[in-house]
């Protein structure tokens, strides 16, 4: 079986939202294909969660949580993975199956998977590259061998993150050839993407527990391939208003809560609903939504828009079913601060919003210093 799509990451979140969105569309014959997963990491701690997730029997989902005030609690058994491979282990293989059968490629690195490597500079792949750096090597290699045009849909949660994408993949590709980086520009199609669904959990050896609500919208553009069609996917024109509510409310609400909990000490077992119990602790983050965040999108427009969004976020937080630890969130909690505290003090400021936020930029001074 070929595999038109690649998948870099093995994340819970995907497992629980892309993979399932092909799966469930593969049964009804609405998706491109089959996916092959790489892990870009090496990490060889996760060599179980690699093979598990292409067993032939699949790996569950559950889904757990209230939809329109319906208890919903039912598993899944996701099968669109044909195969799972490591760059670490398995580089000349994943070349092979980059050149001859990828049509589309899919991401969602961690928080710094974006980050400049020193081998990045590199002429050749190297395991310690970044994944921007070994997704510009692949597209070299389809490039001399198999120069068909390709859609590269990143799923991190970053910005623009298609074209955000585009610049550092043509930024490494500048010492190579005119006519390669006129492939990157003309015949290589990057997609803006933004994705919502809180994972709360993971399942051994391969698997997640996730809410009902998920979201992935797609920016449109001239040439657009789906993955698949699906319910949860939405093509919009632009992402702007989805993607600054996804990021300054519910990830903004997730990176507060996460500090909180490491200045109360790193407690164990700590999670979001428990966090969102307290009153004290759900009076706090309301204060912050009504005083810090809502008056930034009242500036931009969508006062319409933002009340129900933050009524919906604070119901999902307040899941029963999700046992979401902070100290899941907290992982590469600089980085976040960066992308969702500090990029959206920005952001305010580009509307017209000149108010005072004190517990944001204190946030954000903190990561600083």
């Amino acid at each position: 079986m070929t595999t038109p799509i690649m998948q870099f990451g093995t994340s819970r979140f995907l497992q629980a939202h892309a993979d399932l969105f092909i799966s469930e569309a593969l049964e009804r014959n609405q998706a491109v294909g089959s996916i092959t997963v790489v892990q870009s990491s090496g990490n060889a701690k996760r060599a179980e969660r690699l093979k598990a997730l292409s067993a032939p029997h699949g790996f569950p989902v559950r889904i757990q949580g209230l939809q329109a005030g319906e208890e919903i609690n039912n598993t899944v058994q996701v099968t669109s993975v044909h195969r799972s491979l490591s760059t670490a282990t398995s580089w000349d293989a994943i070349v092979e199956i980059f050149v001859d059968e990828v049509d589309i490629v899919l991401s969602n690195t961690a928080d710094s998977g974006y980050a400049h490597s020193a081998a990045d500079e590199e002429p050749t792949f190297n395991q310690a590259m970044s994944y921007p750096a070994k997704l510009t090597q692949l597209l070299l290699m389809r490039f001399k061998r198999n120069p068909k045009p390709i859609q590269i849909i990143p799923m991190e949660l970053i910005v623009d993150n298609g074209q955000i994408l585009k610049k550092r993949v043509l930024e490494l590709a500048q010492q190579t050839s005119p006519a390669f980086l006129a492939y990157l520009s003309n015949d290589v199609t990057w997609v803006n993407s933004l994705v919502d669904r809180i994972v709360s959990e993971p399942l051994e050896p391969a698997g997640a527990v996730a809410e009902p609500y998920a979201l992935w919208a797609i920016e449109d553009q001239s040439g657009l391939i789906l993955p698949c069609r699906h319910d949860c996917i939405k093509v919009v024109g632009s992402l702007a208003e989805i993607e600054a509510m996804k990021l300054f409310v519910l990830n903004l609400g997730h990176t507060y809560l996460a500090q909180k909990w490491i200045e109360a000490g790193r407690l164990d077992g700590a999670t979001v609903v428990a966090a969102i119990s307290d009153d004290e602790t759900k009076r706090a983050l309301c204060n912050l939504y009504n005083g810090e965040v809502r008056p930034a999108f009242v500036a931009a427009g969508l006062e319409n828009q933002i009340d129900p969004y933050i009524e919906t976020t604070l119901e999902r937080f307040a899941n029963p079913f999700l046992h979401h630890q902070l100290s899941d969130i907290a992982q590469n909690h600089s980085q976040k601060i960066e992308r969702r505290i500090s990029a959206f003090l920005d952001w305010a400021k580009e509307k017209g919003d000149t108010d005072e936020k004190p517990v944001l930029a204190a946030m954000v001074k903190g990561v600083n210093n």
